[in-house]
């Protein structure tokens, strides 16, 4: 006896395509209204950050400065109209040759900023990190008046950077600051702050640490805060000194905070333009510029260079997000998922 078997349906589904929707149509169809609160975000960014970033980059690959930015120049006749003539100077498309002109050293000083630039950040990032840490390893003691400290710990956060940066410049000025009237009432001479890259550099760095440590301790100690109580008992019942509780126990405890607030502390150092530029101003003759501050006076002191600027930027970007990449994969090789 011969079983006949019926041929199976046609398939309405196209070759090379599932059968199955998409899994970002499934995401829509099913969490429809997360996507739409998400949209009004996601336009923000784009017309904030995408856009003007997308824009940087391409300006880098011109020549567009204040003076060829139109393509007419119009000029007002002895009878009051107006003659236009196009402008000779337009702007155009010249690759490479903004990169290379600030690598090679033609505009700027772009590997002397890059230099102070690193040192900068590396003493303001690493004061950062030491002061908070012991500020937030007193405060997570019991103590009398500790929120009174803390309150008072965190008020240079609260201050706007330009106001401190004149107090502190006011601080160290050479004739009348209360950094050099100290000097003298011990018997030191007076000492021209900004007179040396070193000393200038120093103010500087003096002023961030003062505005930047409140946001570290207070990062470390909610971090101290969330380490359990029973491990600092345990240890102590064990019989481990303070010193060696801390180092088992708060460091790695602290660990995922820590890795967080050095990068974004990195960045933020590294960006950190009201302070040198209000500080120091780059005294003595620019030695103590960073790339930031550099970058805004080889773009915008005269002509303003919009394609330079954006050069210096996209510049900075990289460094950072190549600082960024070789930071990840470091806390990746010890066990940090982030």
């Amino acid at each position: 006896m011969t079983t006949v078997t019926a041929d199976p349906a046609p398939s309405s589904t196209p070759p090379g395509r599932s059968a199955r929707p998409s899994r970002l149509r499934h995401s829509w169809d099913r969490h429809w209204y997360a996507w739409a609160m998400v949209l009004p975000v996601v336009i923000v960014l784009a017309v904030l950050i995408f856009y003007p970033l997308f824009r940087g980059i391409w300006l880098s690959f011109t020549n567009l400065t204040e003076a060829n930015q139109v393509a007419e120049i119009c000029t007002r006749s002895i009878t009051g109209g107006e003659v236009c003539t196009e402008n000779p100077n337009k702007w155009e498309f010249v690759g490479l040759d903004n990169y290379v002109r600030v690598l090679t050293g033609e505009v700027g000083e772009f590997w002397q900023w890059t230099g102070v630039t690193l040192i900068w950040t590396f003493a303001c990032v690493a004061c950062h990190f030491g002061l908070g840490l012991g500020l937030a390893s007193m405060l997570n003691r019991p103590m009398r008046a500790r929120g009174l400290y803390r309150v008072l710990l965190v008020l240079p956060w609260a201050v706007p950077a330009f106001v401190s940066a004149f107090a502190w410049k006011f601080i160290f000025n050479e004739r009348f600051g209360l950094a050099n009237a100290l000097l003298s009432a011990i018997g030191i001479d007076p000492v021209s702050w900004f007179a040396d890259r070193w000393t200038a550099l120093f103010t500087a760095i003096v002023t961030n640490v003062w505005l930047g440590v409140p946001f570290m301790m207070v990062a470390l100690l909610g971090g101290m805060q969330t380490i359990p109580g029973e491990l600092y008992e345990a240890a102590e019942i064990d019989g481990a000194s303070a010193w060696q509780r801390f180092r088992n126990i708060t460091l790695p405890g602290l660990r995922p905070v820590s890795m967080t607030v050095i990068l974004l502390g990195t960045i933020w150092t590294f960006n950190m333009f009201p302070i040198i530029f209000l500080v120091t101003e780059g005294q003595p003759a620019g030695q103590s510029e960073i790339l930031v501050t550099g970058a805004y006076r080889a773009a915008f002191e005269g002509i303003r260079n919009y394609s330079l600027a954006s050069t210096y930027g996209v510049l900075i970007l990289s460094i950072l997000l190549v600082f960024s990449v070789f930071y990840r994969r470091a806390l990746r090789k010890q066990g940090e998922v982030w």
